[in-house]
């Protein structure tokens, strides 16, 4: 047995108490963040993926591109591929998003994906997580994001924090480490909690040199321990 299968076979569900205390002390930290989602799944799905291996800024001027030079997404549908790639170039990976893209809006077709704000949660996951590339982050993004459903998306920043601070258990992959998640989304706001923890991660607690001597969840830690 590896140690990432032992580690995760006694990991245990922290209290709920202890997540309380967590999800506290962070949001008299950094802020309670508000969602106002914006009811467009079509740019979130594409959004998302433009995200993907790069920083904001640059997903953002890779969007902004895009949008410019094909304003509609049947347009974007409709176009050459390496017009797309030429159009998203500066989000970096553009030929492999391009394609992804592109692929993603021929499986969609006319359809404007508002039906999920009313579906079944996990019809609604299903059908995302069934398009080209799309995986559980991403769809997680567009129903959160978009409608507000509960769904609590793990990048980078919440799977490292969320480990370190014994919410995921050590070396669990993204895929099981969303089902964990959206148990943390019966018993708190999922956008705060995902907000939350991705500033944790970006400002405090980063993946290499952490801050841990100005963490306000130190004492409850058991990495800053």
């Amino acid at each position: 047995m590896t140690r990432a299968s032992t580690s995760s076979t006694r990991w245990r569900r922290p209290p709920r108490r202890r997540v309380a205390e967590i999800v506290a002390r962070l949001r008299c930290f950094y802020g309670a963040p508000r969602l106002r989602p914006h009811g467009r799944p079509l740019d979130e799905l594409v959004l998302t993926v433009l995200s993907q291996n790069t920083s904001d800024r640059n997903r953002d001027v890779a969007y902004v591109r895009l949008r410019e030079a094909f304003p509609a997404w049947s347009d974007v549908r409709a176009a050459p591929v390496e017009a797309i790639e030429a159009a998203i170039r500066p989000g970096g990976l553009a030929p492999t998003k391009a394609r992804r893209i592109r692929a993603i809006l021929d499986a969609i077709g006319d359809d404007d994906l508002a039906w999920l704000a009313d579906a079944p949660v996990a019809q609604a996951r299903a059908f995302l997580c069934s398009l080209p590339g799309v995986g559980r982050k991403t769809a997680a993004c567009v129903l959160l994001f978009s409608f507000g459903r509960p769904e609590v998306p793990v990048d980078t920043h919440v799977h490292r924090v969320a480990t370190r601070l014994g919410l995921l258990p050590a070396g669990v992959p993204l895929e099981a480490a969303h089902d964990i998640a959206l148990r943390y989304a019966n018993d708190f706001d999922p956008y705060e909690f995902h907000v939350l923890l991705i500033r944790h991660g970006r400002r405090l607690c980063a993946a290499r040199n952490p801050k841990c001597g100005s963490c306000p969840l130190r004492s409850l830690c058991p990495t800053g321990r």
